[in-house]
């Protein structure tokens, strides 16, 4: 049997996931979707049906604790707890798919165009990634916050701005792996113009990894944007929200911990169905991962 021809690098064997790691992957992609699933339809439910007017005030049944009429049991104004939890629902997907959608519409194309380009520009856009990751999404929200008040707006400015950065860098590492391949050089051969490439061979082929990097960045809005919601820039009443759910929950937490459990439950949830659902698709586009 013959060796490798010397000075000639090996062939290299591509690693075959073993059963329990492909177990592991699908397990994390289904109990991922259906996480998700569950925060999702409870947001959509919420457009159509709550069990209660979230922003009703009742006196006279505040601080109530579960009951047929009110599963959750009701907040320090008698709003019924679950209602709110379905609104919040609906305030969180929000915020996190506008500021991941406009994150991604920025930070790819900047992706793109630093592989593709190469030299200075590549070296000025990385730079100006490495500038944003110097603000995190909480200073960036008190920012704004200052110059044009707290909000949703703010908040998903804020979230999108630094999340920018990760598509970026993301969006080139793997625009650079596919620009090496020789489909690509046999376009560039053929005259194929660099948006071009870009548009028909690089992006196709990292699509996967932009899904993967959109639930993982999905999962992190989730808590910037109770964060930004505790502290109170982002969502303003009356508009129910988890973090602001959390916040009023403060005073009283010697009386009855459920009104901070109910929406921490929410915000656990809905980060970890978005993380194990980002873990499931990594180990699904990628099956190379052995032992994952």
């Amino acid at each position: 049997m013959t060796g490798p021809v010397e000075g000639l690098p090996a062939p290299s064997r591509r690693s075959v996931p073993s059963a329990p790691a492909r177990r592991r992957a699908g397990a994390n992609l289904v109990v991922g979707a259906l996480l998700v699933g569950l925060v999702a339809a409870t947001a959509l439910l919420s457009v159509a049906w709550t069990p209660h007017d979230p922003l009703r005030i009742d006196a006279a049944a505040r601080l109530l604790g579960p009951s047929a009429e009110h599963p959750l049991g009701t907040d320090r104004f008698g709003r019924d707890t679950l209602s709110l939890l379905m609104l919040g629902a609906r305030t969180t997907l929000l915020v996190g798919s506008l500021s991941v959608g406009l994150a991604a519409l920025v930070g790819v194309p900047l992706g793109l165009l630093a592989a593709t380009a190469g030299g200075w520009v590549d070296g000025l856009l990385m730079r100006a990634t490495d500038l944003l990751l110097a603000f995190p999404a909480l200073l960036l929200a008190i920012m704004l916050a200052a110059a044009f008040g707290g909000g949703t707006v703010t908040a998903t400015a804020a979230i999108a701005l630094a999340t920018v950065p990760a598509f970026a860098r993301v969006t080139r590492a793997g625009a650079l792996r596919v620009l090496r391949t020789e489909y690509v050089l046999a376009a560039r051969a053929a005259g194929r113009s660099r948006p071009d490439i870009a548009l028909r061979h690089v992006l196709p082929n990292i699509a996967g990894t932009l899904v993967v990097q959109s639930s993982v960045s999905f999962a992190i809005a989730v808590l910037a944007e109770a964060a930004l919601n505790f502290l109170g820039f982002g969502t303003q009443p009356p508009t129910p929200s988890w973090g602001r759910m959390l916040q009023e929950s403060q005073e009283f937490l010697y009386e009855t911990q459920r009104l901070a459990l109910v929406p921490g439950l929410a915000i656990a949830t809905a980060v970890l169905g978005f993380n194990l659902l980002g873990d499931g698709l990594r180990d699904r586009f990628d099956p190379r991962l052995e032992g994952r």
